[in-house]
């Protein structure tokens, strides 16, 4: 009873869900007053950016609701549409239908225009907030366009420098002075005496990871840098070690963090200051480490840069000047952003045209040394495309380190800013790749226990690749793109684009992926199947056997492809009239092709030859190995592969020796001496002929007496063979049966002689005469 009570109400629900959906609100009432207040906000341009960003959120969850609710009742839409089709045409101008079929077309248009009435609401709220989307986009854009192009005070004028240095003066003094605020009093002395043991312990690990963890991991690391270039596991375990040097300091200065919080530094700069300490530790120490990965200061060591001792020094001095510019510029908007003295005087202008004034010598510096190494690969003949990648980045870089100081010396600093950094962070992400590429080489040399190069294999350079490919949106980033505008990029990547009337989009792109890769593996297994358990089972000959094999797999991956395409929902419809347009062209481009192809099939169908045969076209004489769709693959005698094109195969002359059957005819030529009793010979050669196991007896050998030659009497023999494949060898072993008998029978092969005639021999008794 119960399960019954259950099965109802499940059918209940089942049915209710179709009428559910009819009746649920595509666009809510709620959705007018945040359209409303959104236009009048874009329209002010009087909020903040962050306002804006926060009003953008709010609009993307809407146009996601939206995007949702245009998929109401899509299976009915589909099934009507299905229904109205399969009516007929739309009678034309002046014709009529059949009433019943009328009735029932209008009956089913009035209930697809109720169904599609939700989807259009939901398609207009979509459009309008995707457009009020990019109205903001539009607004920040600007905003930060006209930022980057603001003009401060120059600081290349002498006069703003005394304001600038008092100013940065001042700030450290009152740091100084909120960093000994704790041991001015002797209450506050107590406040943090009270955690002795914690601030014992804390600065025991601060001293611990900051001061000693590079010596111990250094000692460790010269331990294995003599295994470097031979073992892998040794590289990573140096890769991993020099990480540890980087990120053991940066904890340490978190507990110096943590010690000044406990102690009660407060104040706006020593929060500030506290707060930036591990940060700009992580950025000075990541420098180190990515300036010794391109710039190793061993000379037995891996290096991403082909570079001599002496530039590799200067290489990673000048990256790590630009590191601790950056941390510096990092401290110095600190500053600025908690002083009123550094943004009233020109004190933040001046600091950072000094640190972008050296930063900018630095990264040209560094251009110079890429450019360098784009010379030297040059020369050496190995301009491949990583190296034209690294005269490209030279180049930017150089004119990046000239144009920056003379725009922040103008005034220009935001330019300035939105110019250098992202450059030196540029460099660094690409020296990064670079180690973790090495890394996954390492890493599958290690886990495939491979001799030779990882580098060379395909599946850690396909990793390799993959990583370029994902760190291009944080090169966006990096370059000012901001991450809405990525999420942007991306919803319009998912939701496709349009060729005709057909959507392409990487969910139809993954799913014919999938149902191609599935349908190709059953063809594989449909054809391992024929070829080893039925077709040997079978009287078919080789060439049958591959036919079939062939034409299984050409039809099955056909077949695959457009069970693909249909699952995909890829409508190719809307491409007719582009392939129609360019089908012509195709067609004059690849006419050889086509010509090839049509080739293969007959090739397939009517067999003329077949893998196996003892083939010779137009000149090349070998056994068929492999008749693919394009080309047939020959192997000559000198184990030599001549690719044919199928169309010469079939439009040509072609000699088969082994189509019919494998018999076939050789012919021996040769001659005895004048005086030898040519009956006897022959019935010799008919013998020996008849003897040898290879030769068919019907017909019998033919022995032949062909005339006077100018020195012998010239013979014949004619022998088919049961097995042509054996001509070289029977032909070797008759000549020598021959050659035994002609012995033993006293007979004599001639060779070629000629007699000399001299007219005036006398010439030769003639005496020398006497002086």
């Amino acid at each position: 009873m119960i399960q019954t009570l259950a099965r109802a109400l499940l059918l209940c629900l089942c049915l209710a869900a179709p009428v559910a959906a009819q009746m649920m609100e595509p666009v809510p009432p709620e959705w007018g007053v945040v359209s409303t207040r959104a236009e009048a906000v874009i329209t002010e341009d009087r909020v903040s950016n962050e306002a804006l960003g926060r009003l953008r959120d709010e609009l993307v969850g809407w146009r996601a609701q939206f995007a949702e609710a245009q998929e109401i009742n899509a299976a009915r839409i589909s099934s009507l549409r299905e229904e109205i089709a399969a009516l007929g045409p739309v009678p034309a101008e002046g014709e009529t239908e059949p009433p019943d079929i009328a009735n029932r077309r209008a009956e089913l248009n009035q209930r697809l225009d109720a169904l599609l009435t939700p989807v259009r609401e939901a398609t207009a709220a979509f459009t309008a907030a995707d457009g009020l989307i990019g109205e903001i986009d539009r607004s920040i854009s600007a905003r930060r366009a006209a930022a980057l192009l603001t003009q401060d005070s120059p600081p290349i004028n002498p006069a703003t420098w005394p304001p600038a240095f008092r100013a940065a003066t001042g700030w450290f003094n009152e740091l100084a002075r909120e960093l000994a605020a704790p041991f001015r009093t002797v209450t506050a002395r107590a406040v943090w005496l009270s955690d002795g043991v914690q601030l014992g312990l804390l600065v025991f690990a601060a001293v611990l990871l900051i001061w000693r963890s590079g010596m111990w991991l250094g000692r460790l690391r010269d331990r294995i840098a003599p295994h470097e270039a031979e073992s892998p596991g040794a590289r990573l375990a140096l890769v991993g070690i020099s990480v540890a040097r980087t990120l053991l300091p940066v904890l340490g200065l978190l507990a110096v963090t943590r010690i000044l919080g406990i102690m009660g530094a407060g104040g706006l700069r020593a929060g500030t200051a506290a707060a930036l300490l591990p940060w700009l530790g992580l950025i000075v120490l990541a420098t180190w480490w990515l300036a010794h990965a391109a710039f190793p200061p061993r000379p037995d060591a891996p290096t991403l840069l082909p570079l001599p001792m002496n530039r590799r020094r200067e290489g990673r001095f000048h990256a790590q000047i630009l590191g601790v510019l950056f941390a510096a510029s990092y401290l110095v908007e600190a500053m600025a952003a908690t002083s009123a003295s550094m943004m009233e005087t020109p004190g933040r202008t001046v600091l950072l045209f000094a640190v972008m004034a050296i930063a900018g010598l630095s990264l040209l510096r560094l251009g110079l040394l890429l450019l360098e190494v784009r010379r030297i690969a040059a020369e050496a003949d190995e301009s491949g495309t990583r190296s034209q990648l690294l005269g490209l980045v030279g180049r930017a870089l150089t004119v990046i380190g000239v144009v920056t100081p003379i725009s922040a010396g103008l005034g220009y600093i935001n330019l300035s800013s939105a110019l250098i950094w992202p450059a030196a962070i540029s460099l660094a992400l690409m020296s990064g790749i670079s180690v973790l590429q090495g890394v996954v080489y390492d890493f599958y040399a290690l886990l495939t226990r491979r001799r030779d190069p990882a580098r060379d294999a395909l599946a850690p350079t396909l990793i390799g690749f993959g990583l370029a490919i994902g760190s291009l949106p944080v090169f966006a980033i990096v370059w000012g793109v901001r991450p809405a505008t990525l999420g942007e990029w991306w919803q319009a990547f998912l939701r496709g684009f349009r060729v005709g009337e057909a959507r392409i989009s990487p969910e139809n792109f993954l799913t014919f992926v999938v149902v191609f890769a599935i349908g190709y593996t059953v063809v594989r297994i449909v054809k391992n199947v024929l070829r080893t358990s039925v077709l040997p089972k079978t009287r078919l000959d080789t060439g049958g056997t591959n036919a079939i094999i062939s034409g299984t797999g050409y039809i099955g991956i056909t077949l695959a492809a457009l069970l693909a395409i249909t699952t995909a929902g890829i409508d190719l419809s809307g491409l007719a009239i582009v392939a129609g347009a360019l089908s012509v062209g195709v067609g004059f481009g690849l006419q050889t092709i086509v010509q090839n192809f049509v080739s293969g099939i007959i090739l397939l169908i009517e067999r003329p030859i077949k893998i196996g045969d003892w083939i010779n076209v137009n000149g090349t004489e070998g056994f068929v190995r492999q008749i693919s769709v394009r080309s047939t693959r020959i192997e000559t005698f000198d184990r030599q592969d001549v690719i044919v094109p199928n169309a010469d195969l079939i439009a040509g002359t072609v000699t088969n020796y082994t189509l019919a059957n494998s018999a076939g005819r050789v012919v021996i030529q040769l001659g005895v001496a004048y005086g030898s009793d040519t009956r006897k010979v022959e019935a010799v050669l008919q013998e020996v002929a008849e003897a040898h196991p290879m030769f068919i007896l019907n017909p019998k050998p033919l022995i032949t007496f062909d005339g006077f030659g100018a020195d012998s009497l010239n013979f014949t023999v004619r022998v088919v063979l049961r097995d042509i494949l054996f001509k070289v060898v029977v032909t070797s072993e008759l000549n020598h049966a021959i050659a035994e008998r002609f012995a033993e029978e006293g007979f004599e092969i001639p060779f070629a002689q000629r007699d000399i005639w001299i007219r005036n021999p006398e010439a030769l008794h003639a005496r020398p005469e006497t002086p």
